[in-house]
């Protein structure tokens, strides 16, 4: 017996090494309920039939007559279109070439305080859309003579998401991290701090990963030269849930769990 369970242990111990020196290998999915959110504000003005977001990087100044505005700057789409349903209630389309990218119907909640923001995404490399709601707090007081989507707003948690973009899949080796979603992003990079190619999103081209410890990489998404966001990925100890801290390029901060499928 005592032979049987040595035979055992030892037939496992390869196996045991590989899944402590390839934590991040394997199929993982966000749990949305332990997602923290930014709490910097995104700040909407919409008043004399005009639509502005002085946040969104470059802002953006839009007509709010429902109708493609040209926006510049934005690599993920090029016009936008505000329509105004209601007091209470905004449609904003966004187009690439004429192809809608995302669709968000908001609405406001009668005391002003909330709100609830319901999006339809278009991926880049894949034909099935991404869907969910964030719900939305305002940050400070609503603004007078203005309608009810102005002001400062956080977003306070999301829900509904569609599992297209709940999933992401990595394969590591000592050298190079792969990374796959089904909405088509990916990337193979090798674990040196350069940059790589980043495939299937619109925003960003490029990516970095180095390895900062046996369970943490970080995660560098560039567009050309720029930097949009940094990510610190840490795999808990009995690898079974991975943390990631993102912050963007405005400077906001937010942490998402990910379990292991």
């Amino acid at each position: 017996m005592r032979l049987l369970w040595s035979l055992l242990l030892c037939s496992a111990l390869p196996i045991l090494a590989m899944l402590a020196a390839e934590p991040f290998t394997g199929t993982w999915k966000a749990d949305v309920s332990k997602g923290k959110f930014s709490p910097k504000p995104d700040k909407i003005e919409l008043a004399n039939g005009t639509y502005k977001c002085s946040t969104c990087d470059p802002p953006i100044s839009v007509k709010a007559d429902g109708t493609d505005q040209s926006v510049s700057g934005h690599p993920a789409y090029d016009t936008m279109s505000v329509h105004i349903i209601d007091d209470h209630n905004i449609e904003v389309v966004a187009k690439k070439a004429g192809t809608v990218v995302f669709d968000e119907k908001t609405t406001v909640a009668a005391d002003g305080m909330t709100a609830t923001k319901e999006f339809t995404r278009h991926p880049q490399s894949s034909d099935k859309p991404v869907t969910g709601t964030v719900i939305l707090k305002r940050a400070g007081k609503s603004m007078a003579g203005m309608h009810a989507v102005s002001g400062a707003w956080v977003e306070e948690k999301t829900q509904n998401i569609s599992e297209n973009d709940l999933l992401v899949t990595f394969e590591e080796t000592a050298d190079v991290l792969k990374m796959s979603q089904p909405t088509g992003r990916h990337f193979d990079a090798k674990l040196d701090g350069k940059d790589y190619s980043f495939e299937g999103a619109a925003e960003v081209n490029k990516v970095v990963v180095k390895r900062i410890g046996p369970r943490v990489i970080e995660e560098i998404d560039k567009r050309d030269e720029k930097v949009e966001s940094t990510e610190r990925m840490t795999v808990s100890p009995d690898g079974h849930t991975m943390t990631i801290v993102v912050k963007d390029r405005q400077g906001g901060v937010s942490t998402f769990v990910w379990n292991k499928q």
